[in-house]
Order: C-alpha cells, then structure tokens, then sequence
C-alpha cells in the first residue's frame, strides 16, 4: 500500500506490485535511515530518549515559574510528566497494533487510525514543524552557549557577534548529518545523554550554591495585564516544548529487532522508563532551585543568569553544546528520512553518497539560516510548543489509541484519554499565541544577524 511518502511492503498483497517494485521499495527501505539498522539494544531506546526529551527546554524551566509561580508551575510540570509518559506508553504499545506489521514512522501510524490522506495532512505538517523547529531552537541554543563559554573563559577577548556562533555551531552537523542512521549516532546520541544530566545537575547544583539572592521575589512580575497574561501563555508552551521524544519515538522503536517471543515494544518500554527517570532528576530540580536563587530575576536559560564559579559555567555551557548536537540529530534523522523517501520513492533518484551529501547538507544549511535569522530562544519553545508538541505529544497519541482499542464509553481508560485530549487542546491553543506575540514583541526590538 502506498502510504504518503512511504510504500509499506510488508502490509501489501504482493500481487499488487511487479517483482522488480517490491525489490526497488525493498532496497530504499534498506538504505533509509529509519529502516535500514533492526540492531537496536534497550539502552539505545533509553539514552536516544534522554537526548530527545532533555533539551533546551530545561534551562527554561525556572523562567516559566517566574509567570506561573510555585503551586501552578510545579502542579503542571508534574502533570505534564504524567501525561507524557502515559501518550508515550501509547505510541510504543502501537508500533506493532496490526499483527505482522510495524509502524515505523509517527505517519504511518496516523495514516492507519485517521484515514490514508487525513492522517498524512495531519501529523506530516506537525512532526515537521516539531522536528525542525528544535533544530532551529538547537541551532540558537548551541550558538548562544558557545558565546558563553567564550565570554567566561576570556574576559579580555573582544565580544563576537552571536550569528557567528551559530554559524560555527553549525559547522560540525555538515559532517554528523553523513551518519546513515539512529542506530549509527548512538555514541553521539549517549554523549549527548550525559552531558544533559550533566549541565542539568551543574545547573541545579549551581544555583543551590549561588543561594538566595537578598532581595528575592517570587511574586508575579508588575507589568501590563496584557502582557502578563500571554506570559503565562507562553510559560505554558516552553512546558510543553520540555517533552519532546514523542515525534522520534515509532522512529527510535523502529531500529530494535522484534518477534512475536520479544516484541520490540518490551525493550522499548524499558529504555522510556530509564529516560523519564532521568527526565524527572534533570527537570524538577532545575525548575525549583534555580527558581528558587533567583525568583523574578532568572533568564530564560538560567546557565545566562549564572556568573559564578567561571570554570563551572564555562563546562555547563560547553555541556549543553555537546548535547544539542546529539539531540540535533536525533531530531534531524526522521526529516533526512523524509526527505530521502521523497527523492527515492517519488522522484526515482538513486540512493547513495551524493544524494545523502546534498539532501542532509541543504537541511543544515536551512536550519542554520533560520536560527541567524531568528535567534529568539525563550519564545521559540513557547510557540514551537504550543503549534506542534502539545498535539504530537499530549492528545494525538490518545485519539489513535482510541481509535485501535476502542474502550467502553465512561470507562476510566476513555475518561483519561479524554481528558489528556482536552487538556492537550487547551494547551496548543493558549499557548501557540503567547508564543507567536512574543515573538512578534521581540522583533520590534532586534537588531537582526547581531
């Protein structure tokens, strides 16, 4: 059957195809980056996770309390946990729904329970938007924690403009986007999964041993109502932004082996567990102790608010650059996916070196222009997370699962999945527009390719 982009083999009567098709979508399949590697172990599902879900998105955290205070800031931080984790239980339990078939992309999975042409209009636009816009927010973060790292480890240096600092950041995805597939950065990906625990807990641990500020204040900040309230919108949206694994997940799933004995969903569940345990040590002691030092004050990445000790700040920010260039690809290989479908599958290019060079090439180069150009970090994730993760992460999954298993009305499984859509809903809409204002405020003032 022809699904989008992607021709499933598996799925199709055979008589359906000539001999020499299937053997074609057989060798694109095994060349793509989403199905060409089954060799995939748990702890690959569980660092890949930790580099998905663990981003930029954890130095904003503090920020969000400053809109939202200490009882509404945590009371969503943790139901965004819950939630999250559960819609994740959903998607891996669908990776193999129908007997004899995987779901290998977050697509497929939508085209089967939605409708061939609905599903594919629906989740393809958001899952694109999800996946580059983190490489774009990657791209800001990754460039502006560079210049951080310089500006704390020489003083005396004369200051160079932030666009450089992307452009340099930048560099180093031309050569990392040629890796064919998931299971090809796994090093990268486990790098970049320290490294997140790592500046996450200097982070914290930083905070705690800057103490409070003398003049602390926790209360709201004193601004226009107005202004305060699409704050608050899209404080919501950056909480949204910090859970992000979903829209790589059916693709992470997709690189372990699977049989009826071992369904792929068992190591998969496993490596989830192990990353939303981490996920819970780097965020919540993040949000409330640097919160907690600085209150109103804090920055929207809280490594910029942190002056001293200069060795600890300088290693943090050289951290979060190893891990956004991990999570980078991670996010980037199911766009390369997609992009090299198309050109194979549609377009009838063969695949090999030079369409891998110029396709993956092009993709960096977009992402990078992007982010010179719009270097606008805090609201990025508001809107990026109100447009995109809020239904990619908290109610798509609960449709599908719905829709596949269908519960008894008024069942306690109906009632939760109705309520993480309503709540999804409400997040997306709320906080797609805090973001978008921000954004639009923010570009009156700036100065661009600073």
């Amino acid at each position: 059957m022809v699904s989008g982009n992607c021709l499933n083999v598996s799925s199709a009567p055979a008589k359906d195809y000539a001999d020499d098709d299937i053997q074609k979508v057989r060798s694109a399949n095994d060349w793509l980056p989403v199905t060409s590697s089954r060799n995939g172990k748990w702890w690959y599902s569980a660092f890949h996770n930790v580099t998905a879900m663990v981003g930029a998105g954890v130095l904003s955290l503090p920020y969000t309390m400053v809109f939202l205070g200490w009882g509404p800031g945590i009371c969503l931080l943790v139901l965004s946990w819950m939630i999250t984790l559960y819609t994740l239980w959903q998607l891996v339990d669908m990776h193999e729904s129908v007997p004899g078939r995987r779901f290998d992309r977050y697509h497929e999975l939508a085209q089967y329970t939605l409708g061939e042409t609905r599903g594919l209009w629906i989740l393809v636009p958001l899952n694109l938007t999800v996946e580059v816009g983190v490489d774009i927010v990657y791209m800001v973060t990754g460039g502006q924690s560079l210049k951080k790292f310089h500006e704390t480890v020489c003083h005396s240096c004369g200051k160079i403009r932030q666009s450089y600092w992307i452009l340099i950041f930048s560099s180093v995805h031309f050569f990392l986007a040629q890796l064919p597939n998931l299971n090809s950065v796994a090093g990268v990906s486990l790098a970049a999964a320290v490294m997140s625990l790592s500046y996450s807990t200097i982070a914290w641990g930083a905070c705690f041993y800057h103490g409070q500020l003398e003049d602390v204040s926790y209360g709201y900040v004193h601004t226009t109502p107005a202004n305060t309230v699409f704050r608050v919108l899209n404080s919501l949206g950056v909480i949204a932004f910090a859970f992000a694994g979903h829209n790589v997940a059916l693709e992470i799933q997709a690189t372990i082996p699977s049989t009826p004995e071992k369904p792929s969903k068992i190591p998969m569940w496993r490596g989830v567990l192990v990353a939303y345990f981490v996920t819970a040590l780097c965020y919540f002691p993040v949000a409330i102790v640097g919160y907690w030092a600085f209150g109103q004050i804090v920055d929207d990445n809280v490594l910029l608010t942190l002056k001293k000790p200069d060795w600890l700040i300088a290693a943090a920010n050289m951290m979060v650059v190893v891990h956004v260039i991990g999570s980078y690809q991670v996010f980037a290989m199911p766009v390369y996916d997609m992009i090299e479908t198309v050109l194979v599958k549609n377009f009838s290019l063969a695949p090999g070196f030079w369409l891998r060079l110029l396709s993956r090439s092009s993709y960096v180069a977009f992402t990078c222009f992007i982010a010179v150009t719009f270097p606008f970090f805090g609201d990025l994730l508001g809107f990026f997370g109100g447009l995109a993760f809020a239904p990619t992460t908290y109610f798509l999954p609960c449709i599908m699962w719905l829709i596949i298993n269908k519960p008894k009305r008024f069942s306690l499984p109906w009632l939760v999945n109705w309520f993480c859509i309503i709540f999804g809903v409400v997040l997306m809409l709320i906080s797609t527009v805090g973001g978008l204002r921000s954004i639009i405020i923010d570009a009156y003032t700036y100065d661009f390719y600073q």
